[in-house]
């Protein structure tokens, strides 16, 4: 009997999941750990299994359209297959939850209307009853065509190349093991080149599109997955949660000189994002309500720390997170944050690597911003917003130093953290940044 595959649930926040490419089309046999396309969801793009063995006989979408969580993806099963009846019953279903409180509307008319009414569903029963085995040719008509995005010259699918622009792969180095040598995003993924072509410089070609002189001119951009789910998460964050925000200003001299005695030992570069990752973490462990979650009837307080840290991509944020942050030394934080930052940047994060934080960090000081507020990533209760080390004259002593400062930014959410816990969180952060052995004890 065949088999329908749905699409999977990705990520705690997916709703839906774009096709970035089909890897099998239509009439092509498939084995159960077959990759048969690759998924663009709101926080990387993941590789799709169907876990049967068949024939693939229907392809639900093109490539580039959006699959709702659950929605029907493909259809494989034996060769010449009727897979017609799996359609109309998928497609029933909403049309089932449709009529059912229409016809709870019908029930509360008159009398004299229920006669009339009774007939309604008959008439509009044969047009669906006859569109649904129609609609099946129809989409997957042009699946066979999917896979052929090929050039003359360099063959290789739209993911592929777009990771190979990213980390500067010259694609024609590399050996494709698609169908008919076509190159995919496995081939990419594993391709270590003697010396890599640079990156192509995007702001150069970003400022090409800009209208002439005079002229107006705009573009419009489709929103990404991950861009639809930043705003709807940010939004409902930002205007259900009651904000409240506390600046501290740290001392760094003692954890710059920490950190240079560090990573003269440590097998791994530590940064000073590291050090205050370690740093909020062994904070947490003394002020448990700071890593609590806010869950609409209740509070959960987190037994367990789990410190995100926020990183930029193409489409936006995604946010790796590094489970049990404060039973870690500073060079396997290092060494996992590394790790999982590239990851990021390549669209290689799986689930558990970005889900599970019950505190963020948000670090813009290698953008040289001074300071700034952060919106904050549910379901956490804050967010810790970080700026950059800046040479600061200060008074001490009634004398003028030079002290180089670090400013930060705790937002808050009211409905769990209090401004004398919050308060004390950050003095607490602030006595183990100005003072690096107090984490090593």
């Amino acid at each position: 009997m065949a088999e329908v595959i749905r699409m999977p649930l990705l990520s705690d926040t997916m709703k839906e999941g774009v096709i970035a490419e089909w890897h099998k089309k239509v009439g092509d046999k498939v084995k159960a750990d077959d990759v048969i396309a690759d998924v663009e969801t709101d926080k990387a793009t993941m590789e799709v299994m169907p876990y049967v063995d068949g024939t693939l006989l229907y392809i639900g979408v093109e490539k580039g359209k959006g699959v709702p969580v659950n929605g029907i993806m493909a259809i494989i099963g034996k060769e010449g297959e009727d897979y017609s009846a799996l359609l109309k019953d998928d497609a029933a279903k909403p049309a089932a939850a449709a009529e059912a409180p229409k016809e709870e509307a019908q029930k509360a008319d008159a009398p004299k209307q229920e006669a009339p009414k009774a007939e309604a569903p008959k008439t509009e029963a044969a047009p669906q009853q006859q569109a649904a085995p129609a609609a099946a040719p129809q989409a997957a008509a042009p699946a066979p065509e999917t896979p052929a995005e090929t050039d003359e010259r360099l063959k290789a699918s739209p993911l592929a190349k777009k990771l190979a622009e990213e980390k500067g792969i010259d694609l024609q180095q590399v050996k494709g093991s698609g169908d008919n040598g076509r190159i995919i995003k496995r081939d990419v993924d594993s391709f270590t080149p003697a010396a890599a072509a640079p990156a192509p410089q995007k702001a150069a070609a970003q400022v090409m599109q800009f209208a002439p002189v005079g002229q107006e001119g705009h573009t419009d951009k489709p929103l990404s997955q991950m861009r639809k789910i930043i705003a709807q998460r940010l939004a409902e964050s930002k205007f259900s949660a009651p904000h409240f925000y506390l600046r501290m200003t740290v001392k760094m001299d003692n954890a710059m000189e920490a950190r240079k005695a560090i990573n003269a030992v440590s097998p791994v570069k530590v940064s000073f994002n590291d050090l205050i990752i370690k740093a909020c973490a062994m904070a947490l462990r003394q002020h448990p309500d700071v890593n609590s979650s806010w869950m609409g009837d209740f509070i959960r307080a987190n037994n367990h720390i789990h410190v995100g840290t926020a990183v930029a991509v193409e489409d936006g944020l995604i946010v790796p997170v590094i489970k049990f942050a404060d039973q870690k030394s500073l060079s396997q934080i290092a060494q996992e944050a590394s790790t999982l930052i590239d990851k990021a940047r390549n669209k290689k994060l799986q689930p558990p690597e970005f889900t599970g934080n019950t505190f963020t960090i948000s670090n813009l000081g290698m953008m040289d911003i001074d300071e700034f507020t952060a919106i904050i990533n549910p379901p956490d209760a804050c967010i810790l917003a970080v700026g950059k080390i800046e040479p600061t004259p200060v008074v001490e002593n009634n004398e003028v130093v030079v002290r180089n400062l670090l400013k930060l930014t705790l937002s808050c959410d009211h409905r769990v953290v209090d401004g004398a816990v919050g308060s004390r969180f950050l003095q607490t952060l602030k006595a183990h940044l100005e003072n690096p052995v107090t984490m090593l004890v």
